[in-house]
């Protein structure tokens, strides 16, 4: 299947999330008790309280935002020379950042050839996309507009669904799959559960937007090694 895609026209990408608001007092009136009745269904233990869990609130769409968007792609130098270009549409107001994203997928990315490529992305990354613009009363590029659409029409990789080969009962993560075909991660000193507390307490955005590119890039790798090619040099990778 991965020979019959032109690595060209795939563009990769990744996305970062926090809670819609600080913390769990500033959660408008109207919104807690239906954020207390979704961490009621999230509680482990006696200590899992609805402000405890909040938390977590970034990873559902209904009650978090996107302040991030890396994405990549391939160009050809020549022969077989390639280049990695990532860009990062981020910042506090969502809305603009979605814009954005949306006109640069409308303008540069609108083709039936294009393909859409994250790891866990059916999962995370594409319905999150979707339901934050509906959100923001945006139109819905062609790309994550899937209603009504044959799974054959919707033009999503997946990086994770591609590692299951149709194996549903692991969650594989983007860090395990790197380790394993030695494509470097030099993430520093943050994950993925930092995220909220780096942006609302330590207010460093840019932090968090090297580590979305970051993952846009091993993401990236990881699909040439499934295709069975040679990863991009780092000196071949560019930041636009």
């Amino acid at each position: 299947m991965l020979d019959n895609i032109t690595i060209e026209n795939v563009l990769f990408l990744d996305i970062e999330t926090v809670p819609l608001y600080r913390n769990y007092k500033e959660v408008p009136d109207n919104l807690k008790p239906l954020w207390d009745r979704k961490a009621s269904f999230l509680a482990k233990t006696e200590e899992d309280n609805p402000e405890r869990l909040y938390e977590r609130a970034g990873i559902y769409a209904e009650y978090g935002k996107i302040i991030c968007i890396s994405v990549g792609y391939l160009l050809f130098r020549g022969g077989n020379e390639k280049e990695f270009r990532i860009k990062s549409f981020f910042g506090h107001d969502e809305k603009e950042l979605l814009k954005e994203f949306i006109a640069m997928l409308n303008n540069h990315f609108s083709g039936p050839e294009k393909v859409l490529c994250a790891h866990n992305g059916k999962e995370f990354d594409f319905p999150y996309l979707a339901r934050r613009m509906l959100i923001n009363g945006l139109k819905l590029p062609n790309h994550l507009d899937i209603a009504g659409k044959k799974p054959w029409e919707v033009s999503h990789l997946d990086t994770m669904v591609l590692w299951k080969f149709g194996d549903y009962k692991n969650y594989t993560s983007l860090n395990l799959l790197a380790a394993i075909f030695d494509i470097p991660t030099p993430k520093g000193d943050m994950d993925g559960g930092d995220v909220a507390r780096i942006y609302w307490e330590e207010k460093e955005l840019e932090r968090i937007v090297e580590y979305c590119q970051k993952d846009v890039l091993t993401v990236m790798q990881l699909f040439l090694r499934f295709k069975g090619e040679d990863p991009i040099k780092q000196e071949r990778v560019a930041i636009v």
